[in-house]
């Protein structure tokens, strides 16, 4: 394959899933619009100039990391709810599991919950990052079923010289014995505001960087809403900076409930809680010394 396709905005949401089921990625082309885009550096940016390098041969020792994206910036909403990749999230990771309660057979629908979030820059002199699947940190086995789909949103324009996400087009097919190989990685390439969508199970990396011009990317995870968050979501991101999001980001940061019964407060869907003045309550005995 020579490389990912590439859509427009507005691609019919069945073509850009099966674009996915097959190739494990593909390119969305204008997914951000200007003022998104100059936003997101206007928040973002500061940051990154103030973060040291991540200093490990992982994370990159020529390479900035900043997370808890939602507490740093209120205009991510256009971006997790893309109806391509939140759609195409949504129709790929919720399909119902069957279960049996007593003599009754029923179908539960996961929910979907934002996992880890990172602005990712890259600077002259890092060499690519090892190839890697994001779904083993779940510990996953493949071939099976999809339980993330992740986003890189582009700050500035991806190529092959200065660090474009390397993604080896349906890996996500193959058994866990295959290991991967750098030839058969292709560099994304894009244009500022595109946005690379991939599944938990393609083997991917950051490219190398040997250009004077920094990669700046903006990555966001959906996972399965009963899986672990990557990032802690509750203490990355402040009550009063969620609720400056509308409902469906709320609950994809994790104030929602999945079926069965995770992730209730009280017994209750925890949104109601976070649309309410209260504080969560103490326990008995909290304080206490012992």
């Amino acid at each position: 394959m020579s490389g990912l396709q590439r859509v427009a905005p507005d691609t019919e949401i069945d073509e850009v899933v099966g674009i996915l089921e097959r190739d494990g990625g593909v390119v969305v082309e204008n997914l951000a619009d200007a003022a998104t885009l100059r936003g997101l550096w206007e928040d973002l940016g500061p940051h990154l100039d103030a973060r040291d390098y991540s200093g490990d041969w992982y994370n990159g020792t020529r390479t900035r990391r900043v997370s808890s994206i939602f507490a740093r910036t209120a205009r991510l909403t256009p971006v997790v709810t893309h109806p391509l990749y939140l759609g195409a999230a949504r129709r790929i990771m919720q399909k119902p599991v069957h279960v049996w309660i007593g003599r009754s057979r029923t179908a539960l629908v996961p929910t979907i919950q934002i996992s880890g979030t990172q602005a990712i820059q890259i600077h002259r002199g890092q060499g690519r990052q090892p190839l890697h699947r994001d779904d083993a940190l779940h510990l996953r086995r493949h071939p099976g079923p999809t339980s993330r789909v992740q986003l890189m949103l582009a700050m500035s324009d991806f190529t092959a010289a200065n660090g474009g996400t390397m993604v080896i087009p349906g890996s996500h097919h193959w058994d866990d014995e295959r290991a991967p190989r750098v030839e058969e990685a292709i560099p994304t390439e894009m244009r500022a505001g595109s946005g690379l969508i991939w599944l938990g199970g393609v083997y991917h990396g950051g490219g190398g960087n040997t250009t004077d011009t920094p990669r700046t990317g903006l990555t966001i995870a959906l996972d399965l809403g009963n899986l672990r968050q990557e990032e802690n979501q509750y203490l990355a991101v402040p009550r009063e900076a969620v609720r400056a999001y509308p409902e469906e980001v709320r609950r994809l940061l994790g104030y929602d409930r999945c079926p069965p019964g995770l992730g209730w407060y009280e017994m209750e869907d925890p949104y109601a809680l976070l649309e309410s003045d209260e504080s969560v309550p103490a326990r008995a005995g909290a304080s206490e010394t012992r």
